[in-house]
């Protein structure tokens, strides 16, 4: 009998305790009993559960359908994804019957991952040994619980990335049942051995938002805030860098401090810089550089067209972005919102 191998790849770390937690191992019973009274599902889908967090663990060894329990979700410290990936992918080499001359393997694994983090490992060696030798093999759904995920992370894995935007009992329903009617849809397409390929449900009537990463804005590193200025008299553009630091007036980590300012080359920074605009408000910074160019003292003055450029000791200042001349003012106590790199 040819199987069709459905793996759950969840993430359990530390930011999923609670209402996550719960719901994903409320919504995995539902899973299950809503396949067992499926006749398709029934014949073919054969499940497994590994769970991540700073390791990988197969927590339900692949298992025919009928005789499938859902185990009790754990709780671990880290988002470990390349080492539930590597655990993910030893399991398949283990499990998964391969086609041979003398018999047809079994139906093209399909893998669900779960998770509302970023990795917090060193992915590289993994997730190049899944796009190398098992991604053309298997069908990976990637579920973005919330969206604090990096989908460009994600993207490195997959085609099919999904954002469940809220969190809600009632959401996290609805998300499980799509989950259910795709693989009752493919366990249907395969039993009838016209396509092993995932048919994936309507997504209609659920707060499930498939993505495109290249449209999707960045991941910015919170640790840093650079900005990018140009020098007035020299016109040579200069990167302004502050880092997070903790505020004990505001008792929370949401100001940046000064560390310097340094000139680059602007065609090399142009060629290898991407990602959308993302805008930082004045108010978190701290510390204002001299310009690293021509020494003016203020090295971070905000014009108008909302570029940042250097000021000396003249009256009059013209921007070297937008051409616009006027006089130095001061800005409000609500700051004004500017754009910073990525990091």
């Amino acid at each position: 009998m040819r199987r069709l191998p459905i793996y759950f790849l969840i993430d359990v770390s530390e930011s999923m305790v609670g209402l996550p937690i719960e719901q994903v191992q409320q919504g995995m019973r539902t899973i299950i009993q809503n396949l067992r009274v499926d006749p398709y599902a029934l014949e073919t889908v054969f499940v497994s559960i590994i769970a991540f967090a700073g390791k990988g663990k197969v927590l339900s060894p692949l298992t025919e359908l009928y005789k499938f329990y859902p185990p009790v979700f754990p709780i671990g410290g880290g988002t470990a994804l390349g080492k539930g990936l590597e655990c993910l992918m030893d399991d398949i080499d283990r499990n998964v019957q391969k086609t041979t001359l003398d018999r047809k393997g079994d139906w093209k694994p399909i893998i669900f991952l779960f998770t509302d983090g970023n990795p917090t490992d060193e992915y590289a060696a993994a997730f190049r040994r899944w796009n190398e030798h098992y991604r053309r093999h298997c069908s990976l759904v990637a579920v973005s619980i919330g969206d604090n995920v990096n989908v460009l992370t994600l993207s490195q894995l997959t085609n099919d990335i999904f954002l469940l935007k809220d969190t809600t009992p009632d959401d996290f329903s609805k998300f499980f049942k799509w989950v259910t009617a795709s693989i009752k849809t493919t366990s249907m397409s395969v039993s009838e051995q016209s396509s092993d390929e995932i048919k994936l449900a309507p997504t209609t009537g659920i707060n499930l938002e498939k993505v495109d990463p290249a449209s999707h804005p960045a991941m910015v590193d919170e640790n840093f805030a650079v900005l990018r200025a140009r020098c007035q008299n020299t016109k040579q553009d200069y990167l302004i860098k502050y880092v997070r630091r903790w505020d004990q007036e505001m008792r929370d980590g949401t100001r940046f401090k000064l560390v310097g300012a340094y000139p680059i080359d602007m065609n090399s920074y142009a060629e290898l810089s991407s990602g959308a605009p993302v805008k930082i408000n004045t108010t978190t910074l701290v510390g204002v550089p001299t310009c690293p160019c021509c020494g003016n003292q203020l090295g971070a003055v905000v014009c108008d067209c909302g570029n940042l450029f250097c000021v000396g000791e003249s009256d009059t200042n013209e921007c070297p972005w937008c051409g616009l001349v006027g006089t130095l003012g001061e800005g409000g106590p609500e700051g004004m919102n500017i754009t910073r790199g990525l990091g």
